[in-house]
Formats: C-alpha cells, sequence, structure tokens
C-alpha cells in the first residue's frame, strides 16, 4: 500500500490516542469484500445454497455475507441476474440502518454506482417511489443499470444538481439518504489510488459541498421524515462538524439513536460543536470491525415543521387498442402493471410511479420501469421487465442450471439451442433464467432461442 500521508497520521494520533497502534496495524490486514442478497428477489438464507462455499454472515447486515477468499462473484451469472450486490460490509451499514418501509417516497441524493440505491428499492418491494440522483451523467447511467438489474421498477433516476431537485420536490419525502462526497480517509485500505489524491485541505472542501447539500436534502423531507448522513472519511469536520452546522442551521432537525452493534463507536462531541446528542452518531472503525472506516446519523424532522403541498401527476389513460396489445402480452404474465400508471411515448411503454406533477427541465435518464416497444400490433418485452420477473412470472421460461455453458453463450449474445420440453413451452417469447431468477427474453423457433439480453450488457467474447 502507498504511504500514508504524515499529516493524515499526525491528525489520526490525535484522535485516537491509545487506539492508534491498533489502528495503523489493520492497515497490514486483508480488505473485506461482502455481497449483499436483493431481498426483492432471493431471502437471505436460500442465497448460501445457490453458490457452494463456506458463507459467514456479516452480523450487523441482515442480508449481508463475507465474500471467501479467492471466490470471484462477479463473475457468476447470479451476478448478471440480480441475486446479489457487491459491497463492502461498513458501506452496507447505512441502508440497512435506514427503516424503509414499502410505500414510502425515498431519495438517494448522491446514489452512483447504485449500493445503496439497490438496497432501498429492494427495501421498498416495487412500492412507492425511489428518486436516485447523482450529479454526474456517466456516474448515473451505471445507477441506472444497477437499479435495472436488481429489479428496481418503481425508481426516477436523475442526474441533477441538489438545489435543482429540492426547488421540485420541497417537502416530498419520507426519507433521504445523503451519502455525501468526502475525502474519502476511510477508503485507503480498500482503494490505495484515493491516498494519492488526499490533501490536507481536502476534508474542508469536501465539508462545504456536505453543507449544501444536507441543506437541500433536509429542505426535500416532510414533517416527521428522516435523514440519514453518511460518509466513508474519518476527518471530524467531515462528519460530527457538518452535522453539527446542520442542527444549528435547521433547528427542527434532531438526531435520533441508529440501531446499535456492539463494534460501532459512537460520535464525539468534542470533534464538533459540543453538543452531547452527536453520540448518536456511529463511527466504524477498521480496527474495531471487518470492514472500512464509516460514519452515520440520523436525524428525523419535527412533525410540527411547515408542510408543503406538491401537486402530483395525475393517472394516465391509454389508447383502447394500445392496451389491448398489452393485455394480450401481460394474459402470460403473472405480474401486471398497474395500468393508471402506464405511459406510451412513442412505440416505448413505461410504467411510471408517482411524482410531483411540475418537473420540466430536470435532467433524468429514466422514470419508471421500461416495459418495452409497440411495434405493428405486437408488444416487445424489454430487459429491464425480464429483470423484474422470475421464471414462475410467465408462462414460457427456461431455467438452466449456473455451471451450463449456455449461460455465458446467452449472457455473449448468442443463440442457443433447447432440448425439446426444456422450456415450459415450445415457441414465443421465453424467459431465460439461472436457477429460476431471470436473466434476459429469448424468442423460440423449432427448438432455436433467438437472443433477446439487451445488446448493452452482454459480455465481450
Amino acid at each position: 500500500m502507498a504511504q500514508l500521508p504524515q499529516e493524515f497520521l499526525t491528525r489520526m494520533q490525535d484522535m485516537l490516542g491509545d487506539e492508534f497502534d491498533a489502528f495503523l496495524t489493520s492497515y497490514d490486514a486483508p480488505r473485506t469484500a461482502g455481497l449483499r442478497v436483493n431481498t426483492k428477489k432471493c431471502r437471505t438464507e436460500d442465497f448460501p445454497p445457490l453458490v457452494p462455499g463456506t458463507w459467514k454472515k456479516i452480523p450487523w447486515i441482515p442480508n449481508g455475507y463475507f465474500v471467501p477468499d479467492g471466490m470471484r462473484m462477479g463473475q457468476s451469472p447470479l451476478y448478471a441476474a440480480g441475486v446479489f450486490y457487491l459491497q463492502e460490509p461498513s458501506a452496507m451499514t447505512p441502508a440497512a440502518r435506514f427503516p424503509v418501509e414499502p410505500g414510502e417516497r425515498v431519495l438517494d441524493l448522491c446514489a452512483a454506482p447504485g449500493g445503496k440505491a439497490t438496497a432501498l428499492g429492494a427495501a421498498l418491494q416495487g412500492k412507492g417511489v425511489l428518486v436516485a440522483n447523482d450529479i454526474s451523467n456517466s456516474r448515473a447511467k451505471a445507477l441506472l443499470k444497477n437499479l435495472e438489474v436488481f429489479g428496481i421498477s418503481n425508481a426516477f433516476v436523475t442526474n441533477e444538481v441538489p438545489q435543482n431537485l429540492a426547488e421540485r420536490f420541497e417537502g416530498f419525502f419520507d426519507k433521504v439518504l445523503i451519502d455525501a462526497p468526502c475525502s474519502g480517509e476511510g477508503m485507503f485500505r480498500k482503494d490505495p489510488a484515493v491516498i494519492k489524491t488526499w490533501e490536507e485541505e481536502r476534508p474542508e472542501y469536501f465539508a462545504k459541498l456536505q453543507k449544501d447539500i444536507l441543506k437541500n436534502g433536509v429542505r426535500m423531507l416532510r414533517p416527521g421524515g428522516k435523514l440519514l448522513y453518511s460518509t466513508c472519511t474519518f476527518a471530524p469536520v467531515e462528519n460530527e462538524g457538518s452535522i453539527s452546522w446542520i442542527l444549528e442551521q435547521c433547528p427542527e432537525m434532531e438526531l435520533i439513536p441508529i440501531e446499535g452493534y456492539e463494534g460501532f463507536s459512537e460520535g464525539n462531541p468534542a470533534w464538533g460543536d459540543g453538543r452531547e446528542e452527536l453520540r448518536r452518531c456511529v463511527r466504524i472503525w477498521p480496527h474495531k470491525m471487518k470492514g472500512e472506516g464509516h460514519f452515520l446519523a440520523l436525524l428525523k424532522k419535527s412533525e410540527d415543521a411547515p408542510e408543503t403541498r406538491i401537486r402530483l401527476e395525475p393517472p394516465t389513460r391509454m389508447d383502447k387498442k394500445n392496451k389491448a396489445v398489452l393485455e394480450e402480452f401481460f394474459r402470460d404474465c403473472q405480474w401486471k402493471p398497474d395500468w393508471e400508471r402506464v405511459q406510451i411515448k412513442g412505440e416505448k411503454v413505461y410504467l411510471v410511479p408517482e411524482l410531483p406533477a411540475k418537473l420540466n427541465g430536470i435532467h433524468f435518464l429514466r422514470n419508471g420501469l421500461y416495459l418495452g416497444d409497440l411495434k405493428k400490433n405486437r408488444f416487445e418485452p424489454s430487459q429491464q421487465l425480464a429483470m423484474t420477473l422470475k421464471a414462475s412470472d410467465y408462462a414460457g421460461s427456461v431455467s438452466l442450471s449456473p455451471e451450463d455453458e449456455r449461460i455465458g453463450r446467452y449472457l455473449r449474445g448468442e443463440t442457443l439451442l433447447l432440448e425439446p420440453g426444456e422450456a415450459t413451452r415450445e415457441k414465443g417469447w421465453i424467459l431465460v433464467c439461472v436457477d429460476q431468477y431471470a436473466l434476459g427474453w429469448g424468442k423460440l423457433v423449432n427448438g432455436v432461442l433467438k437472443n433477446k439480453y439487451w445488446s448493452g450488457w452482454r459480455l465481450k467474447s
């Protein structure tokens, strides 16, 4: 690993005192890899039998497992099926400690690449809405793909500065998560390249950004709503300092306790403005837990805060002819869209979540679930629709084992041959699955499965 900056070491020694040597020794330990099961698709306890190996639970993450040494889970077809997300254990903690319920309106304000957004989306179970935003367009594209692979059907994926969102979503959300951009000190062991970018001034620079993001996050929260703030840095100015500032600026906000774990450490009032409530923050130290450095703070907006009423987009009405075509396809599908929320734009068909009526000018990559295309009185289902289904949801399916060499060929976009009786029907649209978990579509004719796996996701040969 690259040499740690001396200014960083001096400050950490001041912060940790007698614990500094243990902290320093933790950098010699191997980094810990983890995965989080997608509970929208798979029960946590059903995951280990899918992949032979010695799986140990991450004790503070209900649906998390440590990845066994040497296991390359990113190459598993179950990863392509969205059954799990690869994520460092400490980074799983914010979403795991945020009490999101199905039907709520949730915002992930700094969401890319999607580790926390996919967890929040899974918790919603397709009900309510998840607005997932990132200021970077390229990062927002990666975010969109991860949400689609996970089968999140109710996401509005935006690419905006927080202030623009705050002007349209004031008082709209039940829950707001801010995994803030930060100096990244907690990631030095995981990604030594971060060390090279670190300078003594970086924490102050990011603290200014964090205050602006926090201010806009609070503005978008309804009375009684909750905001979870997290960083992957040790710097007090970015952690207790930023929380002290928002509590000073927004007296309607209060720090509330986070569900504990024996390895969690509390926040330090002396690293903020001295208020005792800062002990309700959580710090994760790499010398105390099997994970990297992280900071969390959970805040609640007073029920007495002024309420903002936002006019919502009204339900849509579909042309009868188009609806008949769609209904014919979905006759074979256990899952049905809410027809009042189906929108048709040109040939493309979307299932959209309930959002404010006035969103003109907001840059977005996707509004809801892209269902597919209407073409000459027929409907062609999308890759994104496939990812929300499982084998039993659709009348035509084929489920291959993870070891079947045809899975790799399918993911590369190749045509497959199926034996008679392998698929649940002999022709038409087929949902291609691995262990009952959907990978995408194929079109079956005379035992030949024409590949419909989306070209943008195909593996290179």
